[in-house]
């Protein structure tokens, strides 16, 4: 959903758009064949998948099958679903893709406002990475620096759902769920599930998300 609303928001803007997914061992591959979909809806240059396995290392509910996916809403602290520096480690690739498409902005789908608790989705970390690239960088040290965008940062899934809605996004396409099926409906329980739904209720509109059963059951 965020993802999808980045994408649609850097094409209004008038960026060739080059997308980019990551098959990190995370507990379905649904997420992947939708990103595929949505690239291709909203026009993307290019969308590459890179497979890097972070279930190797484990420590979070998205890739160690030993831990249980939360579903008793939010709750204070980093929750069990943060994978840890995913985050960092999909924007370091990014930086390198970028720098070889000699691209210099970077479009981040990070939200701080419905966020539940990740490090990686903080202003001051968007803003530290930024720094970080640009002195990591040929290009930039060259005179062609990066830059982060991350445009729904600051807004609620409600004007995440509205922003997409008037951009173009089927949002029917796209997969939230921390455990959904081989089809991309969604369990209609976990965390990421509850903020999806209560989204649309705060967007007024009607909730297009596939369920596995009707929400709430």
């Amino acid at each position: 959903m965020d993802s999808a609303t980045v994408l649609a928001l850097a094409r209004e803007q008038g960026f060739r758009c080059y997308a980019l997914s990551l098959d990190y061992g995370q507990r379905h591959r649904s997420e992947l064949h939708a990103a595929r979909q949505v690239a291709s809806a909203l026009g993307a240059a290019r969308h590459e998948i890179i497979r890097l396995d972070l279930s190797q290392f484990g420590g979070s509910a998205l890739t160690d099958h030993t831990l249980a996916v939360p579903m008793a809403g939010a709750q204070i602290g980093i929750p069990l679903t943060y994978v840890p520096a995913r985050n960092t480690v999909m924007l370091a690739l990014a930086m390198s893709w970028a720098e070889t498409l000699d691209a210099q902005n970077i479009f981040y789908g990070a939200n701080a406002v419905d966020y539940s608790g990740y490090p990686d989705c903080r202003p001051e970390y968007v803003a530290a990475f930024e720094r970080m690239a640009n002195l990591a960088t040929r290009a930039a040290v060259e005179g062609r620096p990066t830059q982060i965008h991350a445009p729904i940062i600051a807004l609620s899934k409600g004007d995440i759902i509205r922003t997409g809605l008037r951009l173009g996004v089927d949002f029917a396409m796209t997969v939230s769920c921390y455990q959904a099926d081989d089809a991309g409906r969604a369990c209609g329980r976990c965390d990421a599930c509850r903020i999806r739904a209560q989204g649309f209720i705060d967007a007024g509109v009607p909730d297009s998300t596939r369920y596995q059963q009707p929400y709430g059951i």
